[in-house]
């Protein structure tokens, strides 16, 4: 039987490259979206595929009719510009979308992938991050509202596998970037590349010295996948181990572009992580993953991605 996949959050960035790789591997993909940060601009190409859309709010009951083997819940608001500015959907995404999105695992029977972050590490004071870190996170800061969203999902989840048997796995998703990001995104790969592109100041928040990892979409979702099919039921960092400076980050974007930008400074934002880099023991050992491509080379694909739509929107 062909195997049937529920993937919330499908038109959106990680969901419809998800969606795409599914497809192309033989299964059949319902996406669900309520398209409050996503775009059916980004699964316009799956139409004429194994490929179902259903336009709905996941944090209210979800229907599928029929079997279905995986449910992979990637709703939520990603980006700090987006859960700044949608605060209580982001809390409701990440309680009650993933409360109804294990329902739905549960009634089918289908295994249950989280896309979580390694923003539930907050402001690490451990460095490396591995998967054994609880984590250091101011609950009331501005950052909270998606920090606890996805702590509490991840909660929920082993909740589910503890009590009610559901084979059900966290994703900690590190940095990750790719075509099919907004150019108004926030994050720092789309803003630098739009600001570059356009010849404008590039904008770093702070000294520059905080650090990032960056793993291109590509390896992101080879690793969601492996372990979709595995027994590993514990959480697992996806991510590229290869730690920069955000400032090393702008430089390689502003000479890839070959843009005449400057480097401004501007005000850290408050709770803004100092460093980020996952320890990928645990997806080595037990995915047999590692990233494969470099920063420079997913950079290519990507800047090409964001001229596209820079020229169209002049």
């Amino acid at each position: 039987m062909q195997q049937r996949v529920v993937i919330t959050g499908a038109a959106g960035f990680i969901g419809s490259h998800l969606s795409e790789v599914l497809l192309d591997r033989g299964y059949e993909v319902i996406g669900i979206d309520n398209l409050l940060t996503g775009t059916t601009d980004n699964i316009a190409h799956l139409v004429n595929r194994d490929f179902t859309f259903i336009k709905h709010d996941v944090t209210n009951y979800i229907h599928v009719p029929g079997p279905v083997h995986s449910v992979l819940h990637w709703a939520s608001p990603a980006s700090p510009i987006d859960y700044l500015e949608l605060p209580i959907p982001t809390l409701k995404v990440g309680a009650l979308g993933t409360h109804k999105a294990l329902g739905l695992a549960k009634e089918k029977g289908a295994t249950f992938v989280l896309a979580s972050t390694s923003e539930v590490y907050g402001d690490p004071l451990e460095h490396p991050q591995k998967e054994t870190y609880w984590g250091n996170v101011n609950p009331i800061g501005p950052r909270g509202v998606y920090d606890e969203a996805k702590r509490f999902a991840e909660a929920m989840t082993v909740a589910y596998h503890r009590y009610h048997g559901l084979d059900a796995k966290i994703v900690r998703i590190f940095n990750t970037y790719g075509p099919r990001m907004r150019l108004n995104d926030g994050r720092a790969v789309p803003a630098f590349a739009s600001q570059a592109l356009r010849g404008e100041d590039v904008t770093i928040f702070g000294d520059g010295t905080q650090t990032r990892s960056f793993t291109y979409i590509s390896d992101l979702v080879d690793g969601i996948l492996r372990l979709m099919v595995s027994t590993v039921n514990d959480p697992v960092n996806i991510g590229n181990p290869r730690e920069m400076t955000i400032e090393q980050i702008a430089k390689t974007i502003i000479a890839m572009t070959g843009s005449k930008s400057r480097i401004v400074h501007k005000p850290l934002p408050v709770d803004d992580p100092k460093v980020r880099q996952p320890d990928i023991t645990r997806a080595r050992t037990l995915l047999g993953w590692e990233p494969k491509v470099s920063l420079e080379e997913g950079l290519v694909p990507t800047l090409a991605y964001f001229l596209g739509k820079i020229q169209k929107t002049t």
